[in-house]
């Protein structure tokens, strides 16, 4: 094993597949979306999305506590919680000065602000929650997590669009790495299911228009696609300097083994055509940690489900990849979840190289015939694979690219 892996020990969802790492594997195994018509949307020219069912924060978390949170608040709380859960840690396991947050938001509070802003509009502006602020910045996030584990270590939350939640693992890895902490609770959470975002995204062509068929909109790779479909959730990962997960006798489900990172340079929202960009974040995340493209055996793909970024991807693996491995994209079954979706994706792929199982990519029904990638649909595929590699890209030419090893 590199010594400059780190373990993963815990894993915490919350999505639109259900509350829980197994609801959560189990819709991604049966291929199917839970995308439906939101009554939030009513009247807008796209009025579905992909929703977490009956996410009650009153209800998981207390009244109190829920009162002040944000919906992206709380889903990471509740990630978080089954994540250290998971790893089996708590206060009584941790040096609370060696356990640090690192926490991926693109938009964060996008639904208190519509209610804020209705206020002001109307001339109500004495009737502004105080709340507002504090319930809305980003970086409250990760430290609303920090309050709630009570865990004094670094604690921040990193904005690279669409790419956030791998970027924030990749941080949280460079932590780790550095010795400033022993244990990094890192992930991403967001909830883009609210109107200002269904209308910015319409506006700028980036969502599915198939209002008839919600659960069939979200369609990545497929020769049809028109768009992606807006998502929340939140996924959480525990991460732990290797030696210290080895002392603890901790079991472990991954390695996270490289990360690279690098900037399109080439358009605020577009990728680069021939997906320059992701091919070298990539190379770098291979070279990171010490394989070549032959070790991979799966790639989680961004794979958002629109036209332009779905080829640029593909271009991007072609690049580096003389023979890509099996590939699925699990925003067909999730949606976009933005900032939360590579943290999301991460745990996703911890579980394929656990299960040794790649999940369908929802909705695949025709494979474009430009993606040259062996793409997997319809039913879940066994491999045998010790290595898998995630991808997550955003706005501003953003990219982040995981790749994690599986444990002995």
């Amino acid at each position: 094993m590199s010594g400059r892996e780190v373990a993963v020990t815990g894993l915490g969802l919350v999505t639109p597949a259900g509350v829980g790492v197994p609801a959560t594997w189990h819709g991604l195994l049966s291929g199917e979306s839970p995308a439906a018509r939101d009554p939030a949307l009513d009247g807008l020219p796209v009025d579905f999305c992909c929703r977490v069912p009956g996410f009650d924060a009153a209800e998981r978390l207390g009244r109190r506590l829920s009162w002040r949170l944000d919906r992206c608040a709380a889903m990471a709380l509740v990630a978080a919680r089954e994540a250290v859960a998971d790893a089996g840690l708590g206060t009584d396991h941790w040096d609370p000065l060696r356990v640090g947050v690192v926490l991926g938001v693109g938009t964060a509070s996008m639904e208190r602000y519509e209610e804020e802003f209705a206020k002001l509009t109307c001339g109500r502006a004495t009737e502004i929650s105080p709340l507002a602020i504090p319930r809305s910045v980003p970086n409250m996030v990760a430290g609303e997590v920090g309050m709630d584990l009570r865990v004094r270590g670094p604690n921040l939350t990193v904005s690279t669009a669409c790419a956030s939640g791998a970027t924030a693992l990749g941080t949280a890895r460079q932590l780790l790495l550095a010795d400033a902490c022993d244990v990094v609770v890192a992930g991403g959470s967001e909830s883009l299911c609210s109107r200002i975002p269904a209308a910015c995204f319409h506006q700028m062509g980036a969502l599915s228009r198939r209002g008839d068929d919600p659960a069939g909109a979200s369609r990545p790779f497929d020769a049809d696609r028109d768009g992606f479909v807006l998502a929340e959730g939140a996924g959480m990962l525990v991460l732990e300097r290797a030696e210290h997960a080895r002392n603890r006798g901790a079991r472990v489900r991954s390695y996270l083994a490289g990360y690279g990172a690098s900037c399109d340079a080439y358009h605020f929202t577009a990728p680069h055509p021939e997906g320059r960009g992701a091919a070298e974040a990539l190379s770098a995340a291979l070279g990171d940690a010490g394989l070549a493209p032959e070790d991979i055996g799966h790639v989680n793909a961004h794979g958002t489900s629109t036209v332009l970024n779905d080829r640029a991807e593909a271009l991007a693996l072609r690049q580096v990849f003389r023979r890509p491995p099996p590939v699925t994209a699990v925003k067909g079954a999730l949606g976009h979840a933005a900032g939360g979706a590579g943290a999301i994706e991460a745990a996703c792929t911890v579980l394929t190289l656990q299960e040794q199982v790649v999940p369908p990519t929802a909705n695949l029904r025709r494979l474009d015939p430009d993606i040259e990638l062996d793409v997997v649909g319809k039913v879940p595929r066994p491999v045998r694979m010790a290595a898998a590699v995630s991808n997550a890209f955003g706005f501003g030419g953003q990219n982040a690219v995981l790749v994690f090893r599986a444990a002995p």
